[in-house]
Parts: C-alpha cells; sequence; structure tokens
C-alpha cells in the first residue's frame, strides 16, 4: 500500500541524530486548521451546525463528515438511550515519516520516543485513535455512540474532545480522587500512540504504555457512578484487548459484570494483545477468561482464534469458544482478503470479501466491528450482517488511515451500488462442507448454484445488497448520504 505525502515546512521535533532526514519531513494526513485550547479550561472551539466540514484524506479528496448523524431509533428497552459505548483505549496517534523505523530494543525505542515527545509536533500530524475509530465509525452508521475512558486537561485531550463532539459522540470521563501530590502528571496524561512510517511504507509504533509494567491508569480502582451510567444507557459495551494496557484487570471485570447485571450486551475483540494476555499475570489470565465467556459476541482473527483454543480450523476454533463461553450467542471471525464467517450454536454464515483497490488496511477492524453492531442492534439476518461488516471495512480500506478517515456512509452505498466479491469457491466448499450436514450452513454467492445438497444455503449478493440498502433507509440513514 502506499500513501501520497505532501510536503511541508521542517517539523520542530528533534530526531536522533543518525535518524534525522535530509528534508522536511512530508504530513501524511492533512486536515483543515482546527483551533483547539492551550489550556484546559478554555472553550473547545468546534465547528458550526451551519458550516459543512470535511478532512482530506491522503488521495487529496474532501470527504463531507455531517456535524449531528442521524441516530438509530430502535429501542425495545426505553433505559437504553445509546447504542454502543466503547470502553478505554482513547489515544492521540501522532503518523509520521521517518527516514527509518526506531532500532527494536526496548531501551531504544523508549528513548526514540522521548525524543519525539519532547516538543509537540503541528496538529496536521495527529488524529484520533483507539477505541475512537470503532466509535466513529458507528457514528458515521448512525448509531449513538459514547466512548467511557480517559483523557487528560491537555491540548491532546482536548483535540480528542473536539474530535468525538464534531463526530456526534458523547464522552464520559473515567476518574476519581487520587494524591495529586503522589502521582506523577504523566499518569493523568492522554496516551499518545507514535505511528512511525518508513520509506517502503512499513509501521512502527511507540506509546508509554510499551514501557510500563503497570496500566497507564493503574490508579483508577473502581467504576463511578458516572461510568454505570453509561454502561446503563448502552445496548453494547465494546471492549478490546488494549484496555489491559489503561486499567486493572480488576477495574475491567468490574465493568463486563456490571454491564451484564443490567442488560448491556459485551463485545470483546483481543485483537493482538490477546496472545500476550494468555502468557500474561495470573490476573490478566483471569480477565481474558472471564471475557471469552461473559461477552456476548467474540470477534477476532483466525489467528487470533487459534492462539485463544489452539485450534486451525477458524470453524471448530469458533464452536470451542461458543462451547466455553456462558452468554456467547455470536463469534465472528475475520479471515483477511477470503472474507469472514460468524459461528452461532445452530449456524454459521460465510461471506467473501469485497473487490477492492487497498490503500491502507489501518481502520478497518474497527469499521468492520462498527457494522457487526449495527447488525445485532437492528436484528438483521446474519449473513446481510456479515456481508456489511465487509463492505464497512473494504471502504475504509480504500481510504488512508483510520480515525477521521474511516469510511463514510456514502462510500460504502457507492461500494454496495456496484459491488463485487472475491468468490473462492473450492476454500469455502472445502471449509463448510463437513459442516452442511449437521448445522445450517449459510454462503453469500454472486448467484445460486444448483443442487447444492444438505442444508447449505446460498444467498445472492444482489439479495443482500438490496436488503441492506433498503435497512439503512428504514433506519432513516439515507440524509447522510448527501452530506
Amino acid at each position: 500500500m502506499h500513501h501520497q505525502s505532501i510536503a511541508l515546512k521542517p517539523t520542530q521535533f528533534p530526531f536522533p541524530v543518525h535518524l534525522h532526514p535530509p528534508n522536511p519531513i512530508p504530513s501524511r494526513l492533512v486536515f483543515p486548521p482546527i483551533s483547539f485550547p492551550l489550556y484546559p479550561n478554555t472553550t473547545i472551539t468546534t465547528t458550526t451546525a451551519s458550516a459543512p466540514r470535511s478532512v482530506l484524506n491522503c488521495r487529496g479528496f474532501h470527504i463531507p463528515v455531517p456535524n449531528h448523524p442521524p441516530r438509530s431509533l430502535s429501542s425495545s428497552n426505553p433505559t437504553k438511550t445509546v447504542d454502543v459505548a466503547t470502553l478505554g483505549n482513547l489515544c492521540v496517534d501522532i503518523v509520521l515519516n521517518v527516514p527509518q523505523l526506531p532500532p527494536p530494543s526496548p531501551d531504544a525505542r523508549k528513548a526514540f520516543m522521548e525524543q519525539l515527545s519532547s516538543s509537540p509536533p503541528d496538529k496536521q500530524y495527529w488524529e484520533a485513535g483507539g477505541n475512537c475509530n470503532m466509535a466513529i465509525a458507528a457514528a458515521r452508521l448512525g448509531l449513538n455512540c459514547i466512548t467511557i475512558g480517559h483523557v487528560g486537561k491537555e491540548i491532546y485531550g482536548n483535540f480528542l474532545l473536539d474530535v468525538l463532539h464534531d463526530e456526534g459522540i458523547g464522552m464520559v470521563g473515567m476518574s476519581e480522587e487520587t494524591d495529586p501530590v503522589s502521582s506523577p502528571s504523566a499518569f493523568y496524561e492522554t496516551l499518545l500512540c507514535w505511528v512511525l512510517v518508513d520509506p517502503s511504507q512499513k509501521h512502527g509504533f511507540c506509546s508509554r504504555a510499551d514501557f510500563s509494567k503497570e496500566p497507564a491508569f493503574s490508579w483508577m480502582s473502581t467504576l463511578t457512578e458516572e461510568v454505570k451510567s453509561g454502561i446503563v444507557r448502552s445496548r453494547i459495551l465494546f471492549c478490546n484487548g488494549y484496555d489491559f494496557d489503561e486499567f486493572s484487570p480488576g477495574v475491567i471485570m468490574s465493568a463486563v459484570d456490571y454491564a451484564v447485571e443490567v442488560g448491556t450486551s459485551v463485545f470483546f475483540d483481543p485483537g493482538p494483545r490477546g496472545k500476550s494476555l494468555i502468557r500474561g499475570t495470573a490476573e490478566e489470565q483471569k480477565a481474558l477468561r472471564h471475557f471469552l465467556r461473559m461477552s456476548d459476541v467474540l470477534l477476532l482473527t483466525s489467528d487470533e482464534a487459534e492462539s485463544l483454543t489452539g485450534i486451525v480450523n477458524p470453524i471448530l476454533a469458533g464452536q470451542e469458544l461458543l462451547r466455553k463461553g456462558v452468554r456467547t450467542k455470536w463469534v465472528v471471525v475475520k479471515m483477511g482478503s477470503k472474507g469472514s464467517i460468524l459461528i452461532t450454536a445452530s449456524s454459521i454464515t460465510s461471506a467473501p470479501a469485497f473487490k477492492v483497490k487497498v490503500v491502507d488496511t489501518v481502520g478497518c477492524g474497527d469499521s468492520f466491528v462498527a457494522a457487526i453492531a449495527f447488525g445485532f442492534i437492528h436484528n438483521i439476518p446474519l449473513v446481510t450482517t456479515l456481508a456489511f461488516a465487509n463492505a464497512v471495512g473494504a471502504a475504509t480500506a480504500m481510504g488512508c488511515g483510520a480515525g477521521r478517515n474511516v469510511a463514510t456512509l456514502k462510500q460504502i452505498v457507492e461500494l454496495l451500488e456496484a459491488p463485487d466479491i472475491n468468490e473462492d469457491d473450492q476454500f469455502w466448499n472445502e471449509l463448510l462442507g463437513e459442516h452442511a450436514d449437521s448445522q445450517e450452513v449459510t454462503v453469500l454467492s454472486k448467484v445460486v448454484v444448483n443442487g447444492n445438497n444438505g442444508r447449505m444455503n446460498r444467498v445472492t449478493l444482489q439479495k443482500v445488497v438490496s436488503e441492506l440498502l433498503s435497512q439503512l433507509k428504514s433506519s432513516q440513514l439515507e440524509g447522510k448520504l448527501s452530506s
């Protein structure tokens, strides 16, 4: 994948002498000027509702973003006024081109990061990261979203709050009374993730959470009433493995337990951290097992499913997770360019990936999760939900970067209106064939193939796309198409 760069004046922060580039570092993402407060108590400047807002993606095209998107209206429970709440993992990504990635040793990487941090780079290098990606993607699908987490009272925290506000996303802060004298101020600062890209487009990541044995916000020990209220009001609480970088296992488990108590569905994506949590502390292993047992929906890649179960076959791995789960209803396995599968106690659903020109895969998984949440909330047929998730992830892959660059609904609809999927009949027949006689198996196909045996049902892409476009309109999302 390649990113177009735009040359700007040199940045004002130091690099190690041996890594200092001879020319100005080009920006990867350029946004219109935004006013930000320099002090925590000043007023945040935001775009007014009457002024259309847009951002520039890496190819130089303006992507319109609505200030106040339409919201999901379906609710069988009047207390559940929020569709999705994300837990933790709120950070600012600082995306920079560098002549070479930092050395692999922890000490060298830490020194490199400290030099980068010694002088804040220009805001044009900043982007909302972490769970902001999922929240923004879900909000652009018309879901009512809040983020639950901690941001500091500095320019980076104000930047995140401004981005979330512009996307129509609420914020519930996680904080508690602590002794400011005994705790370093860095403990309360917004997390930064340095996303470094070398000339060959290889990525490197640095964050202070990488160099600490304790979670970044280890001073949090309980859920505040504000956090509990946010969970009570939400239909879905989304968590991922990076929550363990911020909060203690005890705090994370208490959030899951409270969600279960108040009838909020738990979505969990272990991500790459799942592999390390398996070998983590006793408390981390206990919390991971708790997530896997108590989550309503598990979302993971085929590699992650294998790591957690020791089973190579993604369907058998998903079924194992279902068997061990107490509340697990869906296990969704992402399989990259092949597509994805959704496994329940009685069915297996598969959907090949959409054929698109991939520019950047950052944010695709978060966009995928947002669409799964949409289907879960609106009770959309499983094959339609899975196809929609593939489409939303693919639409994001056609752009550059995450945060405010995840796909808009207009881009998703354009993809659905001229769809093409990457069918591989041999792959899917081999993977699904042995299960067709024992479970209901549904496959998304370009055309219906006559002569199917057993319980394998083929659903046409045309039928699914028609249902999706109808669902989007019935959910009052068409207002975003003209934005």
